[in-house]
């Protein structure tokens, strides 16, 4: 039997430092092991803080997910304190939240996803006029002509002809497992490019509504967007218009460019629908509180568990059942190694006792990443687009079970195929589609509200921490582009007590527990996994990108003695 030892390092086009180590044999890979090889500490820094100022903080956990630990803290310390934000600040909410995800995701799928499977080398074969023949046969794009494609394609001819491919360097062009024509290619390398443009002019809704971004502003209590039709100075008339401009253009292009584009390239790739599919659990705490309830309860996308893949029961989902693990993990609790702690009880005590040399094998250590292993009553979770659309399909929700059917039915493919690679893929194409109709929806619900006179974006109420009982506790969810999000914040004489993260790509990227179990990437990469050649472990970042990585959440900057980094002063 031939084995081969592979190790990707580091994954490259996400977030962070992962590591994938793998045994390949004969052509599949038979066991592998993720590690994230950096330690971060933001739970650590919370402590002792205002709790109104921990959004901030966490905020900056990472510089992709620019929105979701805002949300979650703001959700957080509101549940601490019982605090109820007013229906316009719930909307402003799903507003920033949904266009992140909108713009998340189409970027994930062209510029971090689509070189696995799009060869881009090839597309310098393609004829510019079949191309733009076969782009109107799927959408109305304006875009997609001939005089278009012939262009993209000599920009492509410098990059290759100067010998630096620049951001299309370093992919494995040529490589057996790619599938599409030169005229596909040639599409998606066109779309790749205008992409890039369409999204940074979408994403201006976060500065309409938060000042800026990255990292738009947030506030306990509601949101810090001022409404004024008559002002210059705050949201008015003529930002109005400009968002409503920014959510048709999201529109526009999700529906004519990026869904058309994921459904064609995944009918090239459809043995993917049962490969990679990996832990049978999933996990989905919900996300995009209708605005009308003006609480958590009522949900777009609905919370829920399902369970060894079975579609017919979604049981309910209680962060109390949440424990995370460090078995394999480069941490210690005082409760000792095989505890599992609930966050409210959690530790974040980082003691690294991996190998000094860079090249040693970390699938020969007892602990081997810098990740935790959350779990749900002692069950790995896979967290994601596919978590929640697989819990709306299961729960009846008439939108997800539409939109479900008609990809299935283009590509001809049974629902099995969900529980894949593929499956993941498609699911964040279907959730963006969604979402791009439902901002319409939630922008009309604004300013309904705003013509009826209701322009309250934040209450004050039990703002003063002279108002907020000497002991607390409060526990904010959010679904987020990667999939479910907790963060869970003790509050004590008015100080941040203790802090805690459980983030998708924890769930995800999580090691081995003591029982032996997985996480859901070592799992899925000995699904039915192919590797084809070892050199070139395309595969590998297929599967692994599927999920979306974001190493920089998962392990929450402090140096792993506990010393300070670097200080700043400011004249």
């Amino acid at each position: 039997m031939a084995r081969t030892k592979v190790v990707v390092d580091p994954i490259t086009r996400i977030e962070g430092h992962l590591r994938i180590e793998a045994q390949s044999e004969n052509g599949r890979i038979a066991k592998a092991w993720s590690s994230s090889t950096q330690f971060r500490g933001i739970e650590i820094i919370m402590q002792g803080r205002d709790p109104r100022d921990a959004w901030a903080f966490t905020q900056r956990i990472c510089g992709v997910c620019t929105v979701v630990h805002a949300v979650a803290s703001c959700r957080a310390v509101e549940d601490a304190l019982d605090i109820r934000i007013p229906a316009n600040a719930n909307t402003i909410r799903n507003l920033v939240h949904g266009m992140q995800f909108i713009q998340d995701h189409v970027i994930h799928f062209y510029h971090l996803h689509a070189l696995d499977w799009v060869d881009v080398v090839s597309a310098l074969s393609a004829d510019p006029a079949a191309t733009a023949k076969l782009a109107q046969t799927l959408s109305p794009w304006p875009n997609n002509g001939e005089a278009e494609m012939r262009a993209v394609q000599a920009r492509l001819k410098k990059f290759v002809g100067s010998g630096q491919l620049g951001i299309f360097a370093n992919g494995y062009w040529g490589h057996p497992a790619y599938k599409l024509p030169p005229e596909v290619n040639l599409l998606a390398v066109a779309h790749y490019l205008e992409a890039l443009d369409w999204q940074r002019d979408v994403i201006r809704l976060h500065t309409v509504f938060g000042g800026k971004n990255p990292h738009p502003n947030f506030l306990v209590g509601g949101m810090a967007s001022a409404i004024n039709l008559d002002s210059t100075a705050t949201i008015n008339a003529e930002r109005i218009t400009d968002i409503n401009s920014m959510i048709k253009h999201a529109r526009e292009f999700v529906e004519q460019v990026y869904w058309p584009d994921l459904v064609a390239i995944a009918g090239f790739y459809k043995e993917w629908g049962a490969i990679g599919g990996g832990v049978p659990n999933f996990l989905a705490c919900g996300e995009f509180p209708e605005a009308d309830v003006r609480d958590l309860d009522k949900l777009y996308f609905p919370r829920g568990i399902i369970l060894n893949r079975d579609l017919s029961t979604v049981h309910e989902y209680d962060h109390k059942k949440v424990q995370e693990f460090i078995h394999s993990s480069w941490y210690e609790y005082p409760q000792g190694a095989d505890a599992g702690l609930h966050p409210f009880e959690g530790e974040t005590i980082p003691k690294y006792t991996g190998p000094k040399a860079p090249w040693t094998y970390l699938q020969d250590e007892p602990k081997y990443t810098w990740m935790k292993s959350p779990r749900y009553e002692g069950h790995p979770m896979q967290v994601g687009p596919l978590s929640r659309m697989l819990v709306a399909y299961a729960s009846g929700h008439q939108d997800v079970r539409e939109l479900v059917g008609a990809a299935l039915g283009k590509l001809k493919v049974g629902p099995e195929v969900l529980f894949s690679t593929l499956g993941r893929t498609a699911a964040r194409g279907i959730e963006t589609v969604l979402l791009a109709r439902k901002m319409e929806q939630w922008m009309g619900e604004l300013t309904g509200r705003i013509r009826n006179g209701d322009v309250a974006t934040f209450t004050k109420d039990k703002w003063e921490p002279s108002t907020w009982p000497a002991k607390t506790q409060g526990y904010g969810y959010l679904d987020a582009p990667r999939g479910a999000l907790g963060h869970w914040v003790q509050i004590e004489n008015g100080k941040i007590a203790r802090y805690q993260c459980v983030v998708p790509s924890t769930w995800n990227c999580s090691p081995r527990d003591a029982q032996g179990h997985e996480g859901p990437y070592e799992a899925a990469l000995q699904d039915n996994h192919p590797l084809l050649d070892p050199e070139r472990p395309l595969e590998i970042l297929r599967t692994i990108h599927s999920f979306d990585p974001c190493m920089a959440c998962g392990v929450h900057v402090l140096d792993a003695e506990g010393r300070e980094v670097v200080e700043v002063k400011v004249q």
